[in-house]
């Protein structure tokens, strides 16, 4: 990350300006160089550079060692972003390895004006971009009200006289700090458009403060959820002039190490909508249409009018073609498919971390393809959706289940099929105590296993938002009433150091205060008096 200077550094610089310590407008220095500091970006377009900086330092670290991968939760909201960086701070003492997922599925159902929708680019392109940045408004100001406690602590100590071992640590503790700011992977979904309009919405994403876009090789108006049927893949030198598209709109904003991630859908598309034409064997258009369910057109079986053909194999074949146009895939090809259209994407299109999206979480199935895909590009990584469409219990016992029977460990009538196996009473089970324990793995196994340097959850505060607020709902509508805020909020919120349990400090009363007192000295109407009743929960644990 870019370098701040130290306070000591502005002070120094500021005394150069003002010898006495104040301005001709009499605001002290320790004021101006307090703003200064907390001031961690001067544009959101600084930290697209200074992110694109971090994830690529972070992929290297881990092509050295693969338990290095990153991770990130989806965020609909700054205050999400900002909880989740506070908690990883506070659990850590560090957010690095740590970024924000923006999902373009809560953006469609959570963040546009028509309301809840399903994830099909039905969302204003501009509610992504307002999204990026208002993240990074939350996480900026998550740095000012930290430094603002750090200097207010600073001058208690200098007002109580302490000593300069303590100042100097305090310093130490200012120059030190490390900003809520992460990297976003931003989703731009199929591009909304051509490759222009991609570009365009590319570059304002970028300015909204974006180090990292992920794109999806589906058709742009004809866009669905990577977990829905229904899916339709373009040509990949479509693709590919998407790919270069926000290539093109980092370079031109300077964000010179910007990431770009190409996700395929292609596992579970069936679908085309489009034939690309080829201009010699073997190139990307013939690599595409050889995956084409067709028909031999032979005298039994002639062309009818408004049919089309297509020389395939020294043969003339009649494309399956749908009623609404679209052309089908060979059943059982999707595999397949992946592996070429990720080795377009890294060595044609210049991607920088590939994502696959699959149908269930298995490591064995990732590894496969990323396995081949790597004969090509031996550095190949990915970032994995560690999606909540998926039926995580359910899916982990069936593996364990399986494998266990194959290797003569129990018999297939212990444990049911279907369903069934989901129920509680298999929580305790070696089964289920051994699904639980690849689940905890299952991150560090598919990176270690299958190149994946970032695992994301796409929509778990969509999630966490419904359960809460059903929890909530259900005992304080309930028998429970007072009872079902404090013991499953507020309560947890103390005894787990959150800090927004103090709600006034989180959204920057105390921020406030500081500020007034600059500008107002003593005149200052302060909220943080005896009176405040956020008080209450100083030093509550």
């Amino acid at each position: 990350m870019t370098k701040r200077p130290t306070y000591s550094q502005i002070r120094n610089e500021l005394m150069k300006r003002y010898p006495s310590g104040v301005t001709p407008a009499g605001i002290d220095i320790e004021d101006i160089a307090q703003l200064k500091l907390q001031n961690t970006y001067s544009t959101h377009l600084d930290i697209a550079r200074d992110m694109a900086g971090v994830m690529r330092r972070d992929m290297a670290a881990y092509d050295a060692d693969t338990s290095k991968f990153t991770q990130s939760l989806g965020c609909w909201s700054g205050f999400h972003a900002q909880q989740m960086i506070k908690s990883v701070k506070r659990m850590k003492g560090t957010a690095k390895g740590t970024y924000v997922y923006l999902s373009g599925w809560m953006v469609a159902g959570l963040r546009n004006r028509f309301g809840h929708q399903p994830d099909q680019s039905m969302h204003e392109k501009t509610a992504v971009v307002d999204l990026i940045e208002e993240i990074y408004v939350s996480l900026r100001q998550a740095d000012e009200v930290a430094l603002n406690d750090l200097f207010a602590e600073l001058k208690a100590a200098r007002k109580d006289g302490k000593g300069q071992g303590i100042i100097s640590e305090i310093v130490s503790r200012i120059d030190s700090f490390e900003s809520h700011v992460v990297p976003i992977i931003a989703d731009i979904d199929a591009g909304f458009g051509n490759e222009h309009a991609t570009y365009l919405l590319a570059k304002e994403m970028i300015k909204a403060g974006a180090c990292c876009l992920q794109i999806e090789n589906q058709v742009s108006d004809a866009k669905q959820c990577g977990h829905q049927d229904g899916k339709v893949t373009v040509p990949r030198e479509d693709f590919i002039e998407k790919l270069r598209a926000c290539r093109l709109a980092f370079e031109e904003l300077g964000v010179d190490d910007g990431v770009i991630v190409a996700r395929t859908d292609s596992l579970g598309a069936g679908l085309t909508q489009k034939i690309p034409v080829s201009l010699e064997p073997g190139d990307l258009a013939c690599d595409y249409i050889k995956w084409l369910e067709t028909e031999e057109v032979t005298d039994a079986n002639p062309l009818k009018d408004g049919e089309m053909a297509i020389q395939k194999d020294g043969k003339v074949v009649r494309p399956v073609r749908l009623p609404n146009g679209l052309f089908k895939f060979r059943e059982g090809t999707g595999a397949a498919r992946v592996v070429e259209d990720c080795i377009a994407s890294l060595t044609i299109g210049g991607a920088d971390l590939l994502w696959i999206e699959t149908a269930t979480p298995d490591v064995d199935e990732i590894a496969r393809m990323v396995g081949e895909i790597r004969t090509v590009v031996p550095d190949a990584k990915l970032t994995y959706n560690n999606s909540p469409s998926f039926n995580w219990t359910l899916n982990l016992r069936k593996q364990v289940k399986a494998q266990w029977v194959a290797e003569g460990r129990i018999e297939a009538l212990d444990y049911p099929d279907g369903a069934e196996l989901m129920s509680a009473k298999f929580d305790e089970s070696p089964l289920g105590r051994e699904a639980d324990q690849r689940l905890q793995r299952f991150q560090g196994d598919i990176a270690a296993r299958a190149g994946v340097f970032h695992n994301l959850i796409t929509l778990p505060t969509f999630h966490l938002t419904a359960k809460g607020m059903d929890e909530l709902s259900r005992g304080y509508f309930g028998e429970d009433r007072m009872a079902a805020y404090v013991t499953t909020i507020q309560r947890s919120e103390i005894r787990n150091g959150v800090s927004a349990v103090r709600h006034q400090h989180e959204v920057g009363s105390d921020l406030g205060d500081t500020f007034k007192e600059m500008v107002g000295g003593e005149r200052a109407l302060k909220a943080g008096g005896a009176h405040n009743t956020m008080n209450q929960f100083e030093g509550a644990a």
